[in-house]
């Protein structure tokens, strides 16, 4: 029996308070539901703005706990009325210790069950994107998660531009990974549809990727330029947003083709860690 999951992307401007935006996630994700999707992802830091264009502690308030906070409690049962699989990138406060902060995606089943959650592990730290300002990097390491509709990794935007984390997920099982993003035309937009499709042909799953849709103010970096899509594990394109306009992406994702894919391309099986050694030395 094939395996075939309907999954979904959603980019979306910000709207100018939490409240609002939470409740326009809550509306798209009821209307991915109807559309048959059974995992849905949203963006980066999904309830704010994306306040890493500056050096501000009044940020700080977005921050929440994982899984106690209310956010987390109030997906859960969005998951559980819709019977998807979400995954849902927020600003967390470490349980522990206050004033330890982590750019960080729950992951929560289709019955509304905490999974665990993945901490963003490279943080960059320049104009307009001060994140060091506001996140440690993350601990723990490259967690992939077995849900409802299969093995689901994640990595969160800067990410992407480091291929060690992308095998590291696939070294780990995943078989979709989902990447939330923030990042703005002139910057990044010429490699958004290069090394994602890298990674998926590369590792042998699929991708979904997003990216923010507008223009925030005050601050005005530039454009958030949209254009989530999904990709196979041949790194085709499989289907894509427009640049300015919130959207809700849907795709059918065979899971049967990872392995065929990989029957295709044996990169696990010709692999050689033993000569990587030089990868990790500082």
């Amino acid at each position: 029996m094939a395996r075939i999951v309907r999954a979904a992307l959603l980019q979306a401007e910000w709207t100018g308070d939490k409240d609002s935006m939470i409740e326009k996630h809550i509306r798209y994700a009821r209307e991915a539901a109807k559309q048959g999707a059974r995992v849905m992802c949203f963006q980066e830091l999904f309830y704010g703005p994306y306040f890493c264009q500056v050096q501000d502690p009044q940020y700080y308030s977005y921050t929440e706990h994982i899984p106690d906070g209310p956010t987390t409690k109030r997906m859960q049962e969005l998951a559980r009325e819709t019977g998807m699989v979400l995954i849902v990138p927020m600003y967390e406060e470490d349980e522990h210790t206050s004033g330890i902060y982590y750019n960080t995606a729950a992951v929560i089943d289709a019955d509304g069950t905490f999974l665990g959650k993945y901490r963003k592990t490279h943080i960059p730290h320049v104009k307009g994107f001060w994140e060091k300002f506001y996140f440690r990097p993350g601990n723990l390491g490259y967690p992939v998660f077995d849900t409802a509709v299969g093995r689901v990794g994640v990595y969160i935007c800067y990410d992407r531009h480091f291929p060690e984390g992308a095998r590291e997920l696939g070294l780990n099982g995943a078989e979709i990974v989902f990447n939330p993003s923030a990042t703005v035309a002139g910057l990044s937009e010429y490699l958004w549809k290069l090394e994602q499709p890298a990674h998926a042909v590369a590792n042998g799953y699929f991708v979904g990727a997003i990216n923010r849709v507008g223009f925030e103010a005050p601050w005005n970096i530039g454009e958030f330029y949209g254009q989530s899509y999904f990709c196979d594990p041949r790194g085709q394109i499989v289907a894509i947003a427009k640049r300015d306009e919130d959207a809700l992406v849907t795709a059918e994702l065979d899971l049967d083709k990872i392995r065929e894919v990989r029957h295709t391309w044996q990169f696990y099986r010709d692999r050689r860690p033993e000569t990587y050694s030089g990868l990790v030395k500082l």
